[in-house]
């Protein structure tokens, strides 16, 4: 059995990036096209897939150590700038990583556990584990 952990992280990411792209309840809503990924960034993302590509990152994250929006919103923080003054550390969108949360949900991926927050189901182990099965 390959574990996510012995992968290498950029393929599985990618690679699970073009599953949950043929999924069905995985759709980029309208207003991700013109969206910032957090307060950092200056310009929203230019790649065409960067949607499921963040899916993908935050179900691995999930699959590894079960975490919360917030928690996530620091694995994708980064430093504003901000002119003059010396750059801070600002968190990600939560909006982005609150609306994947909810369609990996919906596909059964992930599921609200009291205490813990989100926690990947069987189904998102088994989907993770496949994928890491292909790149390895």
């Amino acid at each position: 059995m390959v574990s996510i952990r012995e992968a290498d992280t950029q393929k599985l990411i990618i690679k699970a990036a073009e599953a949950l792209k043929g999924m069905e309840g995985m759709k980029m809503p309208d207003w991700a096209r013109f969206v910032k990924t957090g307060p950092s960034r200056e310009r929203p993302p230019e790649q065409d897939d960067w949607w499921w590509i963040r899916g993908a990152s935050v179900l691995r994250k999930i699959y590894l150590e079960g975490r919360g929006i917030s928690k996530l919103r620091k694995v994708y923080s980064g430093r504003k700038n901000r002119g003059h003054q010396p750059e801070k550390m600002v968190r990600g969108s939560g909006k982005i990583i609150r609306t994947l949360l909810k369609q990996l949900e919906g596909a059964g991926m992930v599921k609200i556990e009291k205490g813990k927050g989100r926690v990947i189901t069987p189904l998102g182990q088994k989907f993770m584990d496949k994928v890491a099965k292909e790149v390895k």
